[in-house]
């Protein structure tokens, strides 16, 4: 590579990316994927049981459609909502952890 007047052989990137002792990753940790996992199976399982109460209290005689169209809309919005609060937290904690590895440095 040639800088001005100057003559230099130089890798690209030598000088500009350090040697890391361990793998850079976005990821947050195996148990915050899980913990968000699991409060989204739990989000969905509450939002049915909600809805099929909602439905067992108004209503009389055969309602077997009615509570499970409330189970299922229920579940899936519920799921929904949990998994929005799941990213957004494990959004946090991966800037939690970036921050923190900034501050260690």
């Amino acid at each position: 590579m040639r800088f001005g007047s100057v003559s230099a052989t130089v890798k690209a990137y030598d000088y500009l990316v350090p040697e890391a002792d361990k793998p850079l990753s976005a990821l947050p940790s195996r148990a915050a994927r899980a913990t968000a996992f699991t409060s989204i199976l739990l989000g969905g399982l509450l939002g049915g049981l909600m809805g099929y109460l909602l439905i067992n209290v108004q209503c009389e005689g055969d309602c077997h459609v009615q509570k499970g169209l409330a189970v299922f809309i229920g579940s899936v919005s519920f799921a929904i909502g949990m998994s929005i609060v799941a990213v957004l937290g494990l959004r946090a904690v991966g800037e939690w952890r970036e921050a923190r590895d900034a501050f260690d440095d």
